[in-house]
């Protein structure tokens, strides 16, 4: 199948900072313990109460891993599943590239199609979510040019036409922010007073504000991060946890801010030739201001481009979109920066 036309906006992107250029934390992220599943690209994960770990893996499956270690096959979306969230009542909230945005229940394998379009279009990449207490869904959709098969396109486009939508209890679908890059993790406050979104293509986690006097306003929350922030979850003391899959790539930067042509002859090349992923396995975590408080990033080879980060009773479960198991770690009493 050929590529699609790609039609480059210049953007000047802020200096990386020197944490970007580093090839670990310190401290280090401490050893993994990887969990081995059949199948490939757990995205993302989410644990329950009983400590069992839910991912979706690249040929639609809907995982479950014990914590016995035991894993089995609860459900089949028919697509790609990406975020996975739980929704309160056993069930999970299921974001599909392919199919959009999901209701999953694990006991009987059941599938319920939520969100598949909006305003009359279907959505290209339905990425990442959300679930408030009152049962509204915050989502991402990534892009309104790219599916999940090109999402290098949208990355040296730039054009911004990622959004995060809202589905009301009552079913209806509103957008609370657009023009985004590449939106991808979502993730609410850990008071409810915002929803933060993450733009992959920007390097920044952006957010909009739920209650109080800037209720609506969209700003953002946490700029020029040392690489590509994709999912992102709350984790203890409000802390946001936001998954690096890759740090920022020095060639990548300077043809943002050159011809747009020099990007359309990036995009003809093999992929093998285009500016690629860096191998590490990189989480930081950041505080209702912004702030990062936590960076841990690991030396070695064992595990990479973690796209899923979640915090559960004292570990991080880490998911990746390219690996074939989920990683475990203790988080650290220190963890940086």
């Amino acid at each position: 199948m050929p590529r699609p036309a790609i039609a480059p906006v210049v953007w000047t992107p802020p200096s990386a900072p020197a944490r970007a250029a580093q090839s670990a934390s310190a401290p280090p992220m401490p050893g993994l313990d990887l969990k081995n599943i059949d199948g490939t690209g757990p995205e993302d994960v989410v644990i329950d109460d009983d400590g069992q770990i839910f991912t979706g893996v690249e040929d639609g499956r809907i995982l479950l891993l014990d914590p016995d270690g035991g894993v089995r096959t609860v459900a089949d979306t028919g697509g790609r599943p990406l975020g996975v969230e739980l929704s309160g009542d056993g069930r999970l909230v299921v974001c599909d590239a392919y199919r959009g945005l999901l209701r999953v229940n694990p006991a009987d394998g059941k599938v319920e199609t939520l969100v598949d379009s909006f305003a009359g279009d279907r959505l290209r990449l339905c990425d990442n979510s959300a679930v408030g207490p009152d049962g509204a869904i915050y989502f991402s959709d990534s892009s309104r040019r790219f599916g999940l098969d090109n999402w290098r396109a949208d990355l040296l486009e730039h054009s911004g036409t990622g959004r995060l939508l809202c589905r009301k209890p009552d079913g209806k679908v509103e957008v609370l922010a657009d023009g985004l890059q590449f939106a991808n993790g979502v993730a609410l406050a850990d008071d409810g007073s915002f929803v933060a979104v993450a733009e992959t293509g920007a390097y920044r986690i952006s957010r909009v504000w739920l209650t109080g006097p800037n209720a609506g306003k969209h700003d953002v929350l946490t700029d020029n991060l040392p690489g590509f922030p994709d999912n992102i979850s709350t984790g203890t003391g409000g802390r946001l946890w936001v998954a690096i899959a890759s740090p920022r790539n020095p060639m990548l930067d300077w043809a943002h801010a050159r011809s747009p042509l020099l990007r359309k002859a990036i995009w003809a090349l093999p992929h093998q030739w285009q500016p690629q992923p860096k191998r590490t396995a990189w989480v930081l975590a950041v505080d209702a201001t912004g702030r990062i408080v936590a960076d841990l990033q690991a030396t070695d080879n064992q595990y990479h481009m973690v796209t899923g980060v979640r915090e559960h009773d004292g570990r991080l479960y880490l998911g990746s979109l390219a690996e074939r198991s989920v990683a475990v770690l203790d988080v650290p009493a220190q963890t940086g920066p």
